[in-house]
Parts: C-alpha cells; sequence; structure tokens
C-alpha cells in the first residue's frame, strides 16, 4: 500500500549525518518515531527517512512530544550491530529539560523501577515489580519564582525505558515543563511543547569502530 505523507514542513526531520551504516536525523517535537495505529498516524520520522533511504532502519526511538536525536541503521546487518549497542548500554545520551520548581540538589541518581499503567496507558508508574530505570542529572540553571519556579536540567538517562525521564523527574516532584501526561494541566497550557530534547547521543561506528558523537542544538 503506497502512503503519502502530508506536506507539513514544520514537522520535517533534518539529516544531521548519513553514511553507508547509518543515518542521524533530527526529531522535531509533534513527529511520532515509527507509524502508530491508523491510516492518520503513518506519518513518521522512519517513513520520512526511508523517502529517501529505503534500507533505513529506526534503532530506537523518542515520544513524540520529544525533539532531538534519532540513529537509524542501514541494512540488517548495521540494524543489528546498532541494537546491540543499546542493548548493552554503551550508547551514551544526553538531554536537556525545562523542569517545574527548583531541583535541590545540583546533580544525583533517579534509581526508580517503572512499569506500564495498564488501567491507563500509554502512562508509567514507579512500582516495585516493573523494570529496574536509572537516570543521572545535573543541573544547569535554576530561574524565577513561586508558581514560575524552573529549572534547567542535563539527563542521562542509562537504560532506556518507556517514559523513563518523564516519569523520574515526575516522582522528585519536578515534571517537565508542558508535558500532557504527567505535568498539572496548567503546564500544558502555558507551555505549547514538551520541553525535552535530545541533545547529544554518541557511541562506537558500527561499521568502522571508531567513536563517534552528535549534537544538536535545543530549541527551548
Amino acid at each position: 500500500m503506497l502512503i503519502r505523507l502530508p506536506a507539513v514542513p514544520h514537522l520535517a526531520p533534518t539529516i544531521l549525518y548519513a553514511d553507508d551504516a547509518l543515518i542521524v536525523a533530527e526529531k522535531p517535537a509533534g513527529l511520532l518515531s515509527v507509524p502508530g495505529r491508523g491510516e492518520e498516524r503513518q506519518d513518521c520520522l522512519a517513513a520520512r527517512v526511508q523517502a529517501l533511504y529505503a534500507d533505513a532502519r529506526i534503532v530506537h526511538r523518542l515520544d513524540m512530544a520529544t525533539s532531538g536525536l534519532i540513529v537509524l541503521a542501514r541494512g540488517a546487518e548495521m540494524h543489528r550491530r546498532m541494537s546491540m549497542a543499546f542493548e548493552r548500554q554503551t550508547v551514551g545520551k544526553r538531554y536537556l529539560a525545562q523542569v517545574h520548581g527548583h531541583v535541590d540538589h545540583e546533580g544525583g541518581e533517579i534509581d526508580l523501577p517503572l512499569i506500564c499503567d495498564w488501567e491507563n496507558r500509554p502512562r508509567q508508574i514507579v512500582d516495585q515489580r516493573g523494570r529496574r530505570a536509572l537516570t543521572r542529572y545535573h543541573v544547569l540553571a535554576r530561574d524565577g519564582v513561586g508558581r514560575d519556579a524552573v529549572s534547567r536540567v542535563e539527563l542521562e538517562p542509562v537504560t532506556g525505558r518507556s517514559h523513563q525521564l518523564r516519569v523520574h523527574l515526575m516522582s522528585i516532584g519536578h515534571p517537565i515543563l508542558g508535558d500532557t501526561l504527567y505535568a498539572p494541566p496548567e503546564s500544558a497550557e502555558r507551555h505549547p511543547r514538551m520541553l525535552l530534547h535530545a541533545a547529544g547521543i554518541s557511541f562506537d561506528h558500527p561499521a568502522t569502530q571508531l567513536p563517534v558523537s552528535f549534537e544538536s542544538s535545543v530549541p527551548f
């Protein structure tokens, strides 16, 4: 079946790098990483990149509301190698977020297991029956007072659970600004998008085994 993608310029991904083994793209907030259910949810980063590189295969995902870097592998063997790198947690990932309130500590770890909240999917919750999830964080700046108090935080997800950064920050009392699932309702009214961006990624190139890294400017 031929799927025609709508011409939505502000949702077009940017190709930062491409060679015979991999592609690094910037996903805008509001674009799915992979197709969803239903014809109206077929437009996604994977489909748009595959329109340019037919052998591109998605390796990992970002939530629809998150912007930033995504790696795609070219062909089955490069996909296998990159998938193993993510599984072995040898891929370095760096995110930037704006969160509600002033985070007390300058940095630390959030080590809380996560599980799907089946009655309220796609929400995730902290639960001891869940899979281990580990996030490291570092506060870059604090601004504002009262209900306008915010912190700019650098995040390193050591594991890669669904909604991990969003739930972990909410669990310590500092949900991400604009998060329609985990922040107070008025947050979405004040912020047109969720302020979470995948700003950096580093790994060993799947073909050459040389270290490579990529950076993306934070749009907020």
